[in-house]
């Protein structure tokens, strides 16, 4: 062969080896992208609450309750800012962020004071949902507050990141008992008598659609999970119930009008022992009942805030001393919302309560299975938590 022919079979040769490299790159381009930091893969852990106000930090932006109206409400008030103690700004964004007036999820939220070792803690719970709330937008679920549906915003966290828990408390609203609670202050404000029978009725006219939200609830945080590539044993799945805002009448510090220009806590005698012995362990029971029948761990704390309850004689306001969880509640008052914060934080565990509430959940991550139920350690703080087993 000349020179010239074995030039030209040369030429042919990498024009061939550069078609076949081309092509290959063209198929490595085209080929999906394997995602191996998505979902339980992801290097990213997190821990998510879903729910209503008792687990969103609803009232998180108070130390306790106060008369004081000016400064910083005697130190109560986390919002605000003084200088000399005299100038003062509210400003419940400190607390809230930009979902003030509306989800008010805070930054002592159950989920935000839990104290586990993961990357992330997220809060998508929102104050004033119902169960329709959580299931996703294509199963009926209904976008609330200008937001998707929870278990639609679980799913994008969950395709994200490592979710290692999920924490739920949904049912109050659906039963209506925000609503029940004014209408026992109303009636007690105007002296027209205890409350509590056709309230406890129409809870109790409620409570099976409820439950059946809550079924429907759990499910659709399952399907999310399973969707989003997650078997059950990569994660933790918890329904945490109530706690009683209010202590039974035998442990109410204040008598008559008292009640309500001094304690917040504007009920007749009947309808505290209603509240705590009745109303608050039906809606506990009603979603324990739901969590045993679908196999999902509960978590009771409807003793967590004994003791701390508004106007239990075992707490006191807040004076000059300042703030202190031993000695003072961890529930916030009946506040029309007139003089400190907003009317729809009333009845909800304050900053005190909250931290109280993430400390229960930090525990019983720790065990393997099971049901427990969470109590305070009086004469103690909020880190002084215990759980025990439920048969």
């Amino acid at each position: 062969m000349t020179i010239w022919g074995r030039l030209r079979t040369h030429i042919t040769l990498r024009r061939a080896l550069i078609a076949v490299f081309a092509a290959a790159m063209l198929l490595v381009m085209a080929a999906p992208t394997e995602r191996t930091e998505a979902g339980p893969g992801s290097p990213t852990t997190a821990i998510v609450s879903l729910g209503d106000s008792f687990i969103s930090g609803e009232a998180g932006r108070w130390n306790g309750n106060s008369l004081n109206m000016f400064g910083t409400r005697d130190g109560t008030d986390r919002a605000a800012r003084c200088t000399l103690g005299i100038f003062c700004s509210y400003d419940a964004t400190r607390v809230y962020g930009s979902t003030h007036t509306g989800c008010d999820r805070s930054d002592v939220a159950t989920i935000k004071s839990a104290g586990i070792s993961v990357n992330e803690k997220i809060n998508i719970a929102c104050s004033g949902a119902q169960t329709e709330n959580i299931w996703r937008a294509s199963q009926g679920g209904q976008s609330f507050k200008g937001e998707a549906p929870q278990a639609d915003q679980l799913l994008t966290i969950a395709q994200q990141k490592n979710v290692k828990l999920v924490v739920l408390t949904i049912l109050a609203n659906d039963v209506g008992f925000a609503d029940h609670v004014i209408n026992c202050t109303v009636r007690f404000l105007l002296g027209l008598g205890t409350c509590n029978q056709d309230q406890f009725a129409a809870m109790q006219s409620d409570m099976p659609a409820a439950q059946e939200g809550l079924r429907k609830a759990i499910d659709e945080v399952r399907a999310v999970m399973a969707q989003a590539g997650y078997s059950p044993s990569q994660w933790k799945f918890v329904i945490a119930g109530y706690s009683s805002p209010v202590p039974a009448a035998a442990n109410v510090r204040y008598s008559g009008s008292a009640r309500w220009t001094q304690g917040g806590c504007p009920f007749y005698d009947a309808d505290f022992d209603w509240a705590k012995n009745v109303a608050a362990p039906y809606m506990i029971d009603s979603m324990r009942a739901v969590a045993a029948e679908k196999g999902v761990q509960f978590l009771d704390v409807r003793n967590a805030l004994n003791g701390h309850e508004t106007c239990h004689v075992n707490s006191s306001l807040v004076t000059g001393s300042g703030p202190n969880p031993i000695t003072k509640e961890w529930v916030r008052w009946v506040n029309t919302g007139c003089c400190q914060g907003d009317a729809q934080e009333s009845m909800h565990p304050n900053a005190y309560g909250q931290r109280a509430l993430g400390k229960c959940v930090q525990l019983m991550y720790a065990k393997p299975s099971g049901n427990w139920t969470c109590n305070n350690t009086p004469g103690q703080s909020y880190t002084a938590m215990t759980l025990s087993s439920i048969p």
